[in-house]
């Protein structure tokens, strides 16, 4: 039977499209038909490249049997995660605070109201390790719907106002957003810091990449090597481990172990684009030759594997490959002899690490580079002959939906790293990338949560949506000149001060607009996760909105506003405050503001030496906002740099210019 999701614009609900599962979208007439049949629903988020997700879809969700079940005793909901993540974050809180831990696929039974009073995620087939089997649950929580209805009641309401309870807002402080704060999370960050193999914490392992640009951003500002040190460490050993695809570049999402060796296969946009910014802005600070190389790879990677025909980037390379974890990458020493002869065949199985034993299973290995190779145009060699070898297997299958402040993550990575490594192409797609959102994303003045093949779908944006995009925009008019990014992304900006900011805690945010549709809490999240929260991005946006529009206060006021209300989550949870950290130290310095009248050499100095955060523009006198009533000097090119409301002489040549910042 076809169910209710082959015409969904998500490619995860088309991967459910032909289950025997009567599934239905996320929408009143779903749960209108929950209130009429006086049953529960069933709701499964997940998303399309979730291994996990595939397996319990295989064992559950296409078994004729398991599903006959389903449909009978429930409405059955299937939501992607990455199209809604307001729902994701409601249940997802729901689930950790019921079983302690969550993830995907996630599994939760509502009232018709929305309301949950069961949550998990993953359920077997049959009963194991400790686990009932999927079907055992159902039956369970259909004798409790119909004999136990009022603890059913008095779970659900005591979970639901534990939820607004939740969403009500950080509590306040009174901590200043100053240097000693900021030196004090970093000093916390650092503590925490894996000193064997690098990055924080145990396993699994996540790049953590807002952890990164941050650290970085306070080592520009006060210069520590101990702070450098923590990034240098972490950056090199994700580049050299097999979370770092070897051959094609860009991240895998995690890594199952503490050493960053073995990856969990999928590829996101959002770690790539994250890394992308990342990597570039070390490859400024050091100048050394693994970062440039790791940008290069990972941009190759996003323009080879993730854009669309449409302009915009993909949402993520799958897990699997025909239905095996890994069948595309991994290797045995066998095939490197195979495609490449014995001798270069034996070198490359040292140079990454692909052991007999292997390092995954069933014998195969993950191609790693713990050392630099002594032959760089062997190694350039033997590298494309495995990749073309690979590009022969079967595919991952991709997620084609365009996520609206995903590929704001990547314009920004692309457009900084254009203008760091001399690349006019990425800026030219990325500005084709942010042409394409504003054409089909932003409808009458609204921005879209996502598309696929140019088509927008229902969902709505989300403050990251905003915040993300804004930023984006910022990081063009900054690479190109071009000042109608800055209207762009001040029309988002003001969206969202209008619809997102709670008017009762100044400085508060929620993640979803006001004339959202209503859900059992509304989401406000400002911790940073694996992506940035809502709210720290929609501060990184006014606070580079606030430099380049000086003369309405509305931007300076609000983000000044927010860091003041997260300071506490730097105070208490740095870890959990990267981008928090990112934006933090880009106020501190001002944010500092570089305007060179006349461009050129002048400029490029500007952009290598500014300090990440920065607001760098060049042009003719008067061109932009930064540029207004500062001329040439003496007929030279002048650049003028600003810290907030204080600025310093104008400088004409490119030492002076290094040594202002420097200052």
């Amino acid at each position: 039977m076809a169910n209710r999701l082959a015409d969904a614009l998500s490619p995860y609900l088309r991967q459910h499209a032909d289950n025997p599962v009567d599934w239905r979208e996320w929408g009143d007439e779903a749960l209108g038909e929950a209130r009429d049949r006086d049953v529960p629903i069933l709701l499964s988020i997940g998303y399309a490249a979730c291994h996990w997700c595939h397996v319990m879809a295989h064992e559950s969700f296409e078994d004729p049997a398991t599903a006959a079940v389903m449909n009978e005793h429930f409405v059955c909901i299937k939501v992607d995660r990455e199209e809604r993540p307001d729902l994701d974050a409601v249940y997802m809180n729901a689930t950790v605070a019921m079983s302690g831990q969550g993830g995907w696929p996630m599994t939760c039974f509502l009232t018709p109201d929305g309301s949950p009073f069961y949550c998990g995620t993953y359920y077997p087939d049959t009963p194991r390790g400790g686990m009932p089997s999927f079907t055992q649950l159902l039956h369970a929580i259909t004798e409790t719907w119909h004999n136990r209805r009022d603890e059913v009641t008095q779970a659900a309401d005591a979970v639901a106002t534990e939820l607004r309870r939740n969403s009500g807002g950080l509590p306040t402080g009174g901590v200043a957003v100053d240097a000693a704060l900021l030196d004090s999370a970093v000093t916390e960050i650092a503590r925490d810091e894996d000193r064997t193999h690098g990055g924080f914490g145990a396993a699994p392992k996540f790049p953590p990449s807002n952890l990164l640009e941050g650290l970085l951003r306070g080592y520009e500002r006060t210069r520590s090597p101990g702070t450098l040190g923590v990034v240098v460490r972490t950056a090199d050993a994700m580049a050299r481990g097999g979370i770092c695809d070897q051959l094609g570049g860009g991240f895998a999402r995690y890594s199952v172990d503490a050493a960053w060796t073995v990856p969990h296969f999928e590829k996101m946009l959002y770690d790539n684009a994250l890394l992308l910014r990342f990597y570039v802005h070390l490859a400024r600070v050091t100048g050394a030759d693994l970062p440039r190389r790791v940008a290069r790879e990972t941009a190759g990677f996003l323009l080879r594997d993730l854009l669309t025909v449409e302009g915009g980037f993909a949402s993520a390379l799958d897990a699997d490959t025909d239905g095996v974890e890994g069948l595309t990458y991994v290797w045995t020493p066998g095939q490197l002899v195979e495609i490449l002869g014995p001798d270069d065949g034996r070198w490359a199985a040292e140079l990454f690490t692909v052991t007999p034993a292997g390092t995954f299973e069933h014998g195969t290995s993950v191609l790693q580079l713990r050392d630099d190779p002594d032959d760089r145009d062997r190694f350039d060699d033997v590298r494309a002959r495995l990749f073309a070898a690979r590009q022969d297997r079967p595919q991952p299958g991709r997620d084609d939906k365009v996520v609206t402040a995903w590929n704001g993550f990547a314009v920004t990575a692309l457009a900084e790293a254009g203008l760091a490594l001399g690349e006019q192409g990425w800026i030219d797609t990325a500005a084709g990338c942010a042409r394409t959102l504003l054409e089909r994303h932003l409808v009458d003045g609204r921005l879209r949560r996502a598309s696929l093949g140019g088509k927008a779908g229902a969902p709505v944006g989300v403050l990251e949506d905003y915040g993300a995009f804004a930023t984006a925009l910022l990081a063009l008019h900054q690479a190109t000149g071009d000042q109608s990014w800055v209207a762009h992304a001040r029309a988002l900006a003001d969206v969202a001060l209008e619809q997102f900011a709670d008017p009762e805690r100044p400085g508060s945010w929620f993640d979803t607009a006001h004339d959202a549709q209503t859900l059992v809490a509304r989401p406000r999240d400002p911790v940073d996760g694996a992506t940035p929260s809502g709210a720290s991005l929609i501060t990184e946006a006014l606070l580079g909105l606030a430099a380049l529009v000086p003369d309405d206060s509305r931007y300076a006021d609000a983000a000044a506003l927010s860091l003041e209300s997260a300071a506490i989550l730097l105070d208490r949870v740095p870890r959990a405050a990267g981008h928090w950290l990112t934006v933090a130290e880009a106020s501190l310095h001002g944010p500092i503001q570089v305007a060179v009248a006349g461009g050129g050499e002048l400029l490029e100095v500007a952009r290598r030496a500014a300090p990440g955060g920065a607001i760098v523009v060049g042009g003719e006198p008067g061109s932009s906002s930064l540029l207004t009533d500062r001329p040439l000097v003496d007929g030279r090119p002048a650049a003028y740099v600003c810290r907030g409301f204080v600025c310093d002489r104008p400088v004409t040549t490119a030492p002076e210019l290094v040594a202002t910042l420097g200052g």
